[in-house]
C-alpha cells in the first residue's frame, strides 16, 4: 500500500465584516500561489500559543488595519486541498474602525449576501457562503 504524503494542517481565522446594508467584505488573494487572482474573507494563520479571538485581531490590524469591536463565532469548519488541511475558525464581525483598507495591496469589496455566489471565493469559503445567506437573508 503506498505511502500517503504528508500535507500540512493549517489552523486559521477569518472575519466576516457585516456592514449596515448587509454586505459582506471580501478580499483578493495576492501572491503567486494556486489561490492567487480568487477571493476570501480576511484573516490568516493562528500563531503558537494564540488563541482564535486573538489571532483574528491581530490579521485583521495587518491586512485590513481595523480594530476588532464585537466578534461572535459564526462556524468552523475543515477543508482539503491537494497541498494542505485547513482548519477555519469563522467570527461575524459587525463593529470595527476605521474602514478597512487593503494594507497589503489587496483589493476589497463590499458584496451584497445575495450575490456572494458570484464571487470567486476559495473553495473552503463555499459552506460559509450558504450559512450567511440562511442566517442574514
Amino acid at each position: 500500500m503506498p505511502r500517503q504524503a504528508h500535507v500540512a494542517k493549517l489552523n486559521v481565522v477569518a472575519g466576516i465584516l457585516v456592514d449596515s446594508s448587509e454586505r459582506v467584505l471580501i478580499a483578493e488573494r495576492l501572491g503567486d500561489g494556486p489561490f492567487h487572482g480568487l477571493w476570501e474573507f480576511p484573516g490568516g494563520k493562528i500563531h503558537a500559543g494564540e488563541d482564535a479571538k486573538r489571532a483574528l485581531a491581530r490579521e485583521l490590524n495587518e491586512e485590513i488595519g481595523i480594530e476588532v469591536g464585537h466578534a461572535s463565532s459564526f462556524m468552523h469548519l475543515e477543508h482539503r486541498y491537494s497541498d494542505r488541511h485547513v482548519a477555519i475558525e469563522f467570527f461575524l464581525i459587525r463593529s470595527w474602525e476605521p474602514e478597512p483598507e487593503g494594507l497589503e495591496g489587496q483589493a476589497l469589496e463590499w458584496v451584497p449576501v445575495d450575490r456572494l455566489e458570484e464571487a470567486r471565493l476559495l473553495p473552503a469559503d463555499e459552506p460559509v457562503v450558504a450559512e450567511l445567506k440562511l442566517r442574514l437573508s
